[in-house]
Parts: structure tokens; C-alpha cells; sequence
């Protein structure tokens, strides 16, 4: 099966040797996003409120350059630097995904790129 390589410019570039997200068939596999702004490449991280509105837009922008959407998602991960941002995070990500909701997983870790608090990643199924 070919691979597909999926690239935007509304979503942050690559920031080292990844692809933003590859299509194999109908699936589509989201690389993490954090919350860079695509236009200016810096971190929208004010607050985790920005920071997890920002990586759902650039996971939203990916999705759609791939030819689908949020609604297509059918498995979440979520990273986050500190565990007591989940229910901050839930309520943020209700204003980008609507039910049935995706698979998801959210995970506390120690560290993300460049001293962001939230990643996110994510298996995309188009028809």
C-alpha cells in the first residue's frame, strides 16, 4: 500500500524529521501537535486554556488537509506534562469533538517539545 504524505501550511511545520501525517488507505496517522503557532512558529502557551485550544487547531488543520475532519478521528492520545490540566483539557476538547467520541488515551508525562504542557496525537478514518 503507498504512503501518502500530508503536509499544510496551517498547521506548524515538522520540527525535525517527521512528516505532519501520513495516509495509508483510509487511515490517517496524525503526528503530535503542540501548541505552535503555524504562523509565526511560536508557542501559543500563555495559558493551558491557549495551549490546548492551539494543538486541537492544528490537529484540526491537519485532519483537513488529509481531506477529513475532528469528526473522523477515530483514536486520541494526549499528552500532558501535569495530570491536573485533565479536566481543563476535557473541557476544551468537548469544544472541538462532539459524540460519539474518538478512542482516547491521556497520558502524563514528564517532558514535551520545547517546554509545551499538552501534545496530542491522532488516528484519522476517512470513508
Amino acid at each position: 500500500m503507498a504512503r501518502q504524505i500530508i503536509h499544510t501550511d496551517a498547521a506548524p511545520a515538522a520540527i525535525g524529521p517527521y512528516s505532519q501525517a501520513v495516509r495509508c488507505g483510509n487511515t490517517v496517522y496524525l503526528s503530535g501537535q503542540i501548541p505552535l503557532d503555524p504562523a509565526t512558529m511560536e508557542m501559543n502557551n500563555a495559558t493551558i486554556e491557549d495551549e490546548a485550544h492551539q494543538v486541537f487547531k492544528n490537529l484540526s488543520a491537519v485532519a483537513a488537509a488529509a481531506g477529513g475532519s475532528l469528526a473522523d478521528i477515530a483514536k486520541l492520545s494526549i499528552f500532558m506534562t501535569d495530570l491536573s490540566h485533565f479536566g481543563t483539557v476535557n473541557e476544551i476538547m468537548k469544544q472541538y469533538f462532539k459524540e460519539p467520541f474518538p478512542a482516547r488515551a491521556a497520558i502524563g508525562v514528564a517532558q514535551l517539545p520545547k517546554g509545551a504542557r499538552v501534545e496530542a496525537e491522532a488516528v484519522l478514518v476517512l470513508e
